[in-house]
């Protein structure tokens, strides 16, 4: 009788030197997107049971909007056209609230996947790396939520004066879940170039150099990212961004100190 084999344990790597094979790299991703998928599920059932808060919240804005321009303007009742319209909304409500709610562990398993990779010195910026990546999403959205009731005024406003909004609840949610991802994504700017700083990609001073043009890039693609393409959301969203750029520049900078400050010591 022949006993089962043993599942072979992933190698740990000491260092970048070390190498993973194309089966144990197909293996680590595999794993890191399981376990993702696995908190968005977690995640998806909390949003489920709270539907109803959830979707106040979610079409507050567009309500205090129709409030305050009156029913002329727009109805504050959101309607639904199809049958199953009621149920894909819940549904994707419930996976964008999921995404966002398991935003920690996917962000830690982003970075558990990158670390083999990194020097010793570099892997003990994990738990900087994770709170900042959620905490600048999170601040994306709140910026993306604070200013949709401008950006929906704007839209309403651009159809004429004759015209009333009733939307549809799916494409009302469809647009907050892309205003919301946009700004959300957008906001993690600052820790990727912070990120290429720190393994030698770029520098501070080429940063420094190029700060004009990457001006001009930042409210560009501000204007095609924002999904409502309103001035509001545009300036709400490359406004932070230069400010991050700003920001990146000088944790590069006391960074770049700090090592050779070292380099110098252990010299």
């Amino acid at each position: 009788m022949r006993l089962p084999r043993r599942q072979a344990k992933r190698p740990k790597l000491a260092s970048p030197d070390d190498r993973m094979t194309l089966v144990e790299h197909l293996a680590e991703l595999r794993s890191r997107i399981i376990r993702s998928l696995l908190a968005v599920v977690i995640g998806i059932i909390v949003i489920l049971a709270a539907y109803g808060p959830v979707l106040r919240f979610l079409t507050k804005p567009y309500v205090a909007l129709c409030k305050r321009r009156g029913p002329e303007f727009c109805v504050a009742n959101l309607q639904y056209l199809g049958p199953l319209e009621g149920f894909t909304t819940r549904l994707s409500i419930a996976t964008y609230g999921g995404i966002v709610i398991a935003l920690p562990v996917i962000m830690w398993q982003i970075w558990r996947f990158i670390v083999p990779a990194l020097h010793a010195k570099e892997k003990k910026y994990a738990i900087p790396f994770v709170l900042c990546s959620v905490f600048l999403f999170l601040l994306g959205a709140f910026v993306a939520y604070w200013t949709l009731d401008k950006a929906i005024e704007f839209l309403i406003s651009w159809a004429g004066p004759d015209v009333k909004a009733n939307f549809q609840i799916s494409k009302y949610i469809s647009l907050v879940g892309l205003m919301i991802a946009a700004f959300g994504l957008t906001f993690e700017f600052p820790v990727l170039l912070v990120f290429l700083q720190l393994v030698g990609v770029l520098s501070p001073q080429t940063l420094t150099k190029q700060w004009r043009y990457a001006t001009v890039i930042i409210f560009v693609l501000a204007a095609v990212i924002t999904p409502s393409g309103d001035p509001y959301s545009m300036m709400a969203l490359a406004i932070p961004m230069v400010v991050f750029y700003a920001v990146s520049v000088v944790i590069g900078l006391i960074a770049q100190r700090r090592k050779r400050r070292a380099e110098a010591a252990s010299g």
